[in-house]
């Protein structure tokens, strides 16, 4: 890092912008080695495991979470299928109705208060009919 004038050719400049890395490169490890390596070593290799398994198992837990809690079914009222995640309410992505998660499967979302009533077909009677007429059809 010498240089010498090449105008005048006198004077010899000293260059010492790169050294100063290497000045403190080389003063952390005479510090690291006088208070010994072994714990920064089992610490690098710790971090650098523990940088290579926690993706790997986020990774699997994720999996089983996914497999416990979405649901895939098909809509009540259309018959499309789709996916929701369990214990949230979603909407079909073909008529829109709103469906709920039960047992595992879609339920059509009823407000609280809503009573859920079941048609019952009944046949129609000739009321001009006289009584005794109905009871013999």
């Amino acid at each position: 890092m010498f240089r010498v004038n090449q105008r005048s050719g006198k004077g010899i400049y000293i260059n010492f912008s790169g050294v100063s890395f290497w000045i403190a490169a080389l003063a952390v490890i005479v510090l690291l080695s006088s208070i010994g390596l072994g714990w920064i070593l089992k610490s690098i290799f710790f971090l650098l495991l523990f940088l290579l398994l926690a993706p790997i198992v986020a990774l699997v837990i994720f999996q089983w979470w996914l497999k416990r809690n979405v649901i895939e079914d098909r809509c009540p009222a259309c018959n499309t299928s789709f996916i929701v995640v369990n214990n949230t309410q979603g909407h079909c992505p073909s008529c829109g109705e709103k469906v709920t998660v039960t047992n595992q499967r879609f339920v059509r979302y009823q407000p609280p208060g809503t009573i859920d009533v079941d048609v019952v077909d009944v046949s129609a009677t000739d009321v001009s009919a006289s009584p005794n007429e109905l009871g013999s059809q």
